[in-house]
């Protein structure tokens, strides 16, 4: 059982559960991309990123091969992240643009980031087991930021369903029909338990280069959405 966001990280960048993920994650780290052959690689799960006491979170959907499976870092090292961290400084939920490699002065304000999977999978598509499988980490970080978590914002709809049922089983009610994913949807969701809080639901397309190369998702657009689950928490007010 983990009493603190330190103890899940220590014990999440240890898991070997999904063997098709280990080994994926472990080859990608040897043979390397020819653009970073000189960097020694990750290749171990990717933990969270953000204090401990957010009001806000978001949800990605897994690492990528070469982004924070190399850096070790949600987001870190890929275009995808490049777009989430300067729409997050926008927003000011940053302390600066940039996401490029560990210790590179990177800050999260009020917010973190996770993913329901972990590891970097094969061609960007965990399977439904492999979820499954990682939920109980994004089950206890859920539980351990319930007392600060106002907000959580979802990329793209396999993020989004793979968190309800973690939503649900760490503590707030889900309606039905269940909350249907879209692009600047916002839902509130009750508390089914004492110690838990209304939690603000919102989701917006994943930054990936296929939504941000083609226009479906804009720097704007994703802003906007940041920016009302930052006023829902009262980040603003800070």
């Amino acid at each position: 059982m983990c009493r603190t966001i330190a103890e899940l990280e220590a014990q999440l960048t240890a898991c070997r559960a999904c063997p098709r993920l280990v080994e994926w994650r472990e080859q990608v780290a040897h043979d390397k991309r020819a653009a970073f052959r000189d960097e020694n690689y990750w290749g171990k799960p990717v933990p969270g990123l953000g204090p401990a006491d957010a009001r806000i979170l978001i949800v990605g959907l897994a690492p990528a091969a070469h982004g924070g499976n190399r850096t070790g870092r949600m987001f870190t090292g890929d275009r995808s992240g490049d777009v989430l961290f300067a729409a997050m400084h926008a927003a000011g939920l940053t302390n600066q643009p940039q996401s490029t490699h560990l210790g590179d002065g990177l800050e999260l304000l009020g917010t973190r980031v996770t993913a329901p999977v972990h590891c970097a999978p094969p061609d960007n598509k965990p399977t439904p087991a492999e979820r499954d499988t990682c939920r109980h980490w994004l089950i206890t970080e859920l539980g351990l930021m319930a007392s600060t978590v106002r907000s959580i914002v979802v990329l793209g709809g396999w993020g989004w369903q793979a968190l309800l049922p973690a939503l649900s089983e760490s503590g707030w009610e889900i309606p039905k029909p269940k909350p249907r994913f879209g692009h600047g949807v916002h839902y509130e969701l009750a508390p089914a338990r004492d110690d838990r809080a209304p939690l603000h639901l919102f989701g917006s397309y994943h930054v990936s280069q296929q939504n941000t190369f083609t226009g479906r998702l804009t720097p704007a657009m994703l802003e906007t959405v940041l920016l009302e689950a930052k006023t829902a928490t009262g980040l603003d007010n800070d």
